[in-house]
């Protein structure tokens, strides 16, 4: 294990948001990366009407504001379209979890805004409970927990023999990175969030890394990731030291789109949304190159939030390499002494427990040895959720506890 920069603004997860949806969607002109020809999976580049771009700076919306959007993302940024599993995964009822615990739920999601908690044990509802208006056939914004998300592609990409190690250069499939301080990084090291290049994710900074985005949109275009990342130094050697970079997720996004040719939405239907069983379709917002953003902004329905953590806890029914999950959700650098720490796009958490985490209040934490999901989503106060992040991670542990 590796010494962490313990930044715990890394851990309320994507918040260069702000930067990418400043602006940085896609207009009519960007091409999609969608195969052509009658062979094409049925994903679709979907276009909201003309905006004012203040209107699309997600951290100033104001609460009703982003009750309101957060489960509309497509009327307000362009993205792929994939539609539901042809076999969508059955949810069956099980045994009611006690009358204490549902109460601690619903009052912890009055107090923290939280519109939605799924709990599954053995892949059987045992709590399903809504608030601010949303129906189980609404979609919510995930923000980071789409991390995970392409971490799952990454995984896919090596199965399939599109990436044919983890220990390859990250520049054998990114090549015009090379010559900056990502030469000698390799995909693992991308991963993990260890390659030694110097980043700054302070979203109170108006000249940090993460808040520069938008100009490197404004003046690259398409190019606006690759030309950000290429142009920053080196802090330390690859695999010494983590650092939270959502920057790099988004390469990480480039990378299985070069490697496999397609954007990682088509890759996901495939991949996760039809063995996954999902049965609500997905949304994914695109960037100016008309490919996804790895680091963000998908929208699925609270189900399906539950359905995709049911398919890690199962191993990812062919779609990954076999023990992908053990691999990628094993604290590759840990946080101190804390138990908590990080994988491949995944948080690990104290007691062999880890999950995926967003901004607002959007969470999957799984309890492998309980066979437990505990899936939730939410408009919180504050981008970075305050205490309740931690006041959900201990109620999932006593809903986990109480499982049969």
């Amino acid at each position: 294990m590796m010494r962490a920069d313990r930044r715990w603004a890394g851990v309320v997860s994507g918040l260069a948001l702000a930067a990418l949806l400043g602006g940085c969607a896609a207009t009519a002109d960007s091409a999609p990366m969608v195969a052509a020809g009658p062979a094409a999976p049925a994903v679709q580049l979907t276009q909201p009407p003309a905006r004012d771009p203040s209107e699309l700076a997600v951290l100033f919306w104001n609460d009703s504001q982003r009750s309101e959007r957060f489960r509309a993302m497509e009327q307000w940024f362009a993205g792929h379209e994939v539609p539901a599993s042809k076999t969508p995964r059955a949810l069956p009822k099980g045994t009611p979890l006690s009358p204490a615990l549902q109460a601690e739920i619903t009052a912890l999601m009055q107090s923290t805004k939280t519109a939605g908690v799924m709990v599954l044990v053995d892949g059987k509802v045992v709590h399903e409970e809504y608030g601010l208006g949303l129906k189980p056939t609404d979609r919510w914004t995930s923000f980071s927990v789409a991390k995970s998300f392409t971490s799952t592609l990454l995984g896919a990409a090596v199965k399939d023999g599109f990436i044919t190690s983890l220990d390859d250069p990250v520049t054998q499939y990114i090549p015009d990175l090379k010559g900056s301080a990502y030469d000698g990084v390799t995909v693992r090291q991308l991963a993990t969030m260890t390659s030694g290049v110097k980043w700054n994710e302070d979203y109170t900074d108006a000249n940090s890394d993460v808040a520069q985005m938008n100009r490197f949109v404004v003046e690259y275009g398409p190019e606006a990731i690759v030309a950000q990342m290429k142009a920053l130094p080196r802090e330390a050697k690859p695999g010494e030291k983590w650092v939270y970079k959502t920057g790099e997720t988004n390469l990480i996004g480039v990378l299985v789109e070069n490697a496999v040719g397609e954007p990682l939405a088509e890759y996901a239907q495939a991949k996760i949304t039809e063995p996954a069983g999902f049965e609500g379709g997905l949304f994914w917002m695109v960037d100016p190159r008309g490919g996804n953003i790895g680091g963000c902004c998908l929208s699925i329905t609270l189900g399906d939030y539950a359905r995709m953590g049911q398919f890690v806890l199962e191993g990812g029914k062919g779609a990954v390499p076999e023990g992908w999950f053990t691999e990628a959700t094993d604290s590759a650098v840990d946080f101190g002494t804390s138990g908590f720490g990080y994988g491949y796009q995944w948080w690990t958490y104290p007691q062999g427990t880890f999950g995926a985490q967003g901004i607002f209040g959007q969470g999957i934490t799984l309890f492998p040895d309980k066979r437990v999901v505990f899936a939730y989503v939410g408009n919180w106060a504050t981008a970075s959720g305050g205490p309740q992040r931690g006041q959900f991670l201990d109620l999932s542990r006593k809903v986990a506890a109480e499982a049969k």
